[in-house]
């Protein structure tokens, strides 16, 4: 496995984890790589934020307001896909 799947690998495993523990009680059942966090009921406002305290404090990156989008967010896979861009570009 190259570098690149490895580490979208440990983001996602790491994001599925905390979303697990601080939103789904432990019981991760009914999330999948596309789940979408805010229409599915998982996570609301409040825990967007805290999810992206999360991203920011693991990772050591600042998200910028204009990053705040479904498109880099909304799910598990999505917030991989980011995390592997923003670190990529540090």
């Amino acid at each position: 496995m190259g570098d690149e799947k490895m580490n979208y690998m440990n983001y996602l495993e790491k994001v599925q984890e905390f979303v697990i523990e601080n939103f789904l009680f432990g019981d991760g059942a009914q999330l999948t790589e596309e789940t979408p966090f805010l229409e599915s009921g998982i996570i609301d406002s409040t825990g967007m934020l805290e999810l992206i305290n999360f991203l920011e404090d693991t990772y050591e990156i600042t998200i910028e307001d204009e990053e705040l989008v479904p498109e880099n967010l909304g799910s598990l896979k999505n917030v991989s896909r980011f995390l592997k861009n923003k670190i990529s570009q540090a």
